[in-house]
């Protein structure tokens, strides 16, 4: 089994209707116009779809931030040039992040569902996460830790339902990988000052992961790629950073279906 895994492009660009300057958007396109355009390159996104299509993976996982503020346009972008891989039939995984679900706004919204359902196809659709998918031989548990905050913090938060279902389906007997796709990590080695940025809420699914339960986590939102390990020197937690800053995504092989192998491809 071979998993491809990138993360976070955050595609940009101007308010694209004025009542963007009176919710969470503004921050974002002021973000996006002052910083993070400098330091985004949306073509190595391009050469991460080449390289995909190139190697065919079994599976191509996306753990999210696609946008900066949540804009129909801005997920458009994305659309084009990642809809060859899912045309080509390559199996996609989505899980969209925090700048994806950015604002509560109708039109936000709808244009991440119609994403959502759009890359991951097989009538995958937001408001049914968390799901579990196998495909080549993995069983994958996608996992949805984003949702709107305030103006000043881009925290996620993992509800206690979801958690609960992604203990009750690890309580089953384990006959394959199993790999939990989310866009936050589960992990933060420093809680209180990234207070504004980290995941809350996860402290089941977490002793999931570290009772091996669940073999790996895949995620984003930091935009530095990194592993964590097991006491052991296995991989636990796959952290792809940013695709379209560091120019890089993860190879992932599973050649007996038990071990994983890392490889960061610089693009």
């Amino acid at each position: 089994m071979k998993i491809v895994h990138f993360s976070d492009p955050h595609a940009g660009g101007g308010a694209e209707d004025w009542m963007a300057y009176f919710d969470k958007r503004w921050v974002g396109v002021f973000n996006y116009r002052f910083r993070r355009r400098f330091r985004h390159d949306l073509s190595k996104l391009e050469k991460a779809a080449e390289y995909i299509m190139t190697v065919r993976p079994d599976v191509a996982v996306c753990t999210g931030d696609l946008t900066s503020a949540g804009q129909p346009g801005e997920f458009e972008r994305v659309r084009r040039i990642l809809a060859p891989l899912r045309d080509a039939g390559i199996p996609l995984i989505y899980m969209p992040g925090n700048h994806d679900c950015y604002v509560k706004r109708p039109w936000c919204v709808k244009a991440m569902k119609d994403m959502t359902a759009c890359l991951n196809g097989d009538g995958v659709v937001f408001d049914a996460f968390p799901l579990r998918r196998r495909i080549a031989g993995a069983e994958f548990l996608l996992l949805n830790t984003s949702r709107p905050s305030n103006l000043l913090c881009s925290w996620g938060f993992l509800i206690k339902e979801d958690s609960r279902k992604i203990v009750s389906w690890c309580g089953e007997e384990k006959t394959m990988p199993r790999i939990l796709v989310s866009h936050y990590p589960m992990t933060e080695n420093h809680p209180i000052l990234r207070i504004r940025h980290r995941l809350f809420g996860q402290k089941e699914v977490l002793r999931q992961v570290l009772d091996e339960k669940i073999d790996l986590v895949l995620c984003g939102h930091v935009h530095r790629p990194y592993f964590r390990y097991r006491p052991d020197g296995r991989v636990f937690e796959c952290c792809a950073g940013s695709v379209t800053r560091n120019g890089s995504l993860v190879e992932i092989d599973c050649p007996d279906g038990k071990n994983f192998n890392f490889r960061t491809v610089e693009l």
